[in-house]
């Protein structure tokens, strides 16, 4: 968890809505950029979003393999908070696309390797729309 978020007296919504807010294209996975649109604004969003959550509230983050016909495609990132799954992301799926398990992952220390920038991006956003002046 990246310590210099200190909590607000936010719901889960008021979260909900700064991160869905603060989607783009530029906060996209590189890897799902040619499917991203502003019709469905989470796609490419998944890892992106799991690791601000799990900024915000630690619990575990959770990887499951997404599925087309029976072949992975790509894999799916959420959160696990106690026993609440919290999977702000699970509407980017074609109904041919299937996520599939679900397994713990431990989060290496520091900001994410992978999507750094991408990252960056959304938490800078989610930080300023809930009126936080923390980077």
């Amino acid at each position: 968890m990246v310590s210099d978020w200190s909590m607000g007296p936010w719901t889960l919504i008021d979260i909900e809505d700064a991160v869905r807010a603060s989607w783009s294209a530029d906060t996209c996975d590189p890897v799902d950029l040619d499917d991203w649109h502003p019709d469905n604004p989470a796609r490419g969003q998944c890892g992106a979003t799991a690791v601000v959550l799990h900024d915000l509230f630690g619990g575990e983050l959770v990887l499951g393999e997404v599925h087309v016909g029976g072949e992975r495609t790509g894999f799916h990132y959420w959160n696990r908070l106690g026993t609440v799954e919290v999977d702000l992301t699970r509407g980017q799926f074609r109904p041919d696309e299937v996520v599939v398990g679900g397994r713990v992952v431990v989060r290496p220390p520091g900001p994410p390797r992978r999507c750094a920038e991408q990252y960056d991006r959304l938490r800078s956003r989610v930080v300023a729309r809930l009126g936080s002046d923390q980077t």
